[in-house]
């Protein structure tokens, strides 16, 4: 049976690692996997992490099995940071939560939910969108289609493109939206446009389910929830998938939750009933380390303040490398404008680099980019930023190589 398998296609963004780390060259970037780098270029471990961990040892953390729905206590801690203290769907009960193996496991969940319960939904994601949506919702066996988000021109959001599309979608349908940091673009919608796309979808009775990957990274952690809080507000019904790996750094710990917000109490109880009965035949329940690490930093408040404060500097860096990549270009003489760098969040970057010259990047440079453009802003540091600008001008002059300053 094995031996009549073809090769696989190599995935789209951890195979641009593996060949990163194949890579001799000495000043080799990796600007693709979505990964957090300090200033010295390490995914560092918080400090916060380590006394939860140290906490965690001293303790005598167990290894048994969490319940399917994970670690107890977790899911209250995760809906004040996604709602607040106070929300009306938390104090009614309307809100309930089930620990996940990361983000990733959040989304699959939801969508293993979706086909469970509404096998006939279309599952509409932006275009552009993190690679790996479709293949989660096409793997649960759901339809998959497209609105418009990014507008080339002006590197931002096509909103009333995006609004007109979202007022054509069916009734039941599902509408997968970016809480910050948009993947791949950086292009987030503002407070009024979150308000509106709210109205459309609970005027349609279409069903929101977020990918909140970022929380902390765009503008801060109350800021960041914005949008998730407008929609809380205007629809009876929604879902959040959030990610611990980043604003943890746990991203080998696979910290994650999947939120769902019904109309009553009895309806969350129901549903999420139903959610255990898809998590139970897939992994059957979480693991444990992680998500006691985020609990633990989150119901105390000396942990809670450093956390924070550390999520603040890792988000004025990558605001920092945004702004050294843009000035640095147009000091380098980029024969085009990229101050849109700096108006983007969160990590990502499309650039507008073509596949191309994605391409003439890696091979003359070793810097590793995404195809479609976009770069990890996170993966630069003050010792090669000018490297990256000086050949990003040189693909786009088409130039022959030019001596580039050592980083």
């Amino acid at each position: 049976m094995f031996d009549r398998l073809d090769p696989a296609p190599a995935d789209s963004i951890l195979g641009l690692t593996e060949a990163f780390k194949r890579d001799p060259n000495p000043r080799k970037v990796n600007l693709a996997v979505g990964v957090y780098k300090d200033a010295q270029g390490r995914t560092p471990v918080l400090a916060a992490v380590r006394e939860a961990e140290r906490r965690l040892l001293a303790e005598g953390e167990d290894k048994s099995y969490l319940p399917i729905d994970g670690l107890p206590g977790l899911g209250s801690q995760v809906q004040t940071l996604l709602f607040g203290a106070r929300h009306p769907a938390c104090r009614e009960g309307r809100a309930v939560t089930t620990q996940t193996p990361g983000g990733t496991g959040a989304l699959r969940v939801a969508a293993d939910f979706l086909a469970r319960i509404a096998p006939e939904a279309t599952v509409w994601l932006s275009r552009p969108t993190w690679p790996n949506h479709p293949n989660i919702f096409q793997a649960a066996g759901l339809r998959v289609d497209v609105y418009p988000y990014f507008d080339p021109a002006t590197h931002g959001v096509d909103f009333q493109a995006l609004l007109d599309a979202v007022a054509q979608i069916p009734s039941g349908d599902v509408l997968v939206l970016h809480g910050c940091c948009h993947n791949p673009t950086g292009a987030d919608l503002t407070r009024e446009q979150w308000t509106a796309v709210a109205q459309m979808a609970a005027e349609r009775g279409i069903l929101p389910l977020v990918d909140f990957a970022y929380q902390g990274f765009a503008q801060g952690l109350e800021e960041d929830a914005q949008g998730i809080r407008i929609l809380a507000d205007h629809c009876p019904e929604m879902m959040v998938a959030s990610s611990f790996s980043k604003n943890f750094g746990l991203y080998n710990e696979r910290a994650g939750a999947l939120t769902l917000i019904a109309e009553t109490d009895r309806a969350a109880a129901i549903a999420q009933g139903h959610v255990k009965r898809v998590v139970r035949p897939n992994y059957s329940n979480p693991p444990a380390h992680g998500a006691r690490v985020v609990y633990t930093v989150l119901r105390d408040p000396q942990l809670r303040a450093l956390w924070e404060e550390e999520v603040r500097e890792m988000r004025d860096r990558i605001h920092a490398m945004r702004h050294l990549l843009a000035e640095s270009l147009h000091e380098l003489g980029a024969p085009r404008d990229f101050s849109f760098i700096v108006r983007q969040r969160g990590m990502f970057s499309y650039t507008g680099l073509t596949p191309e010259q994605v391409r003439r990047l890696r091979e003359r440079y070793a810097i590793y980019a995404v195809s479609s453009g976009r770069i990890n802003v996170a993966g630069l540091t003050q010792a090669t930023v000018e490297y990256v600008a000086q050949a990003m001008v040189d693909v786009l002059t088409q130039g022959i190589p030019q001596d580039i300053p050592a980083s």
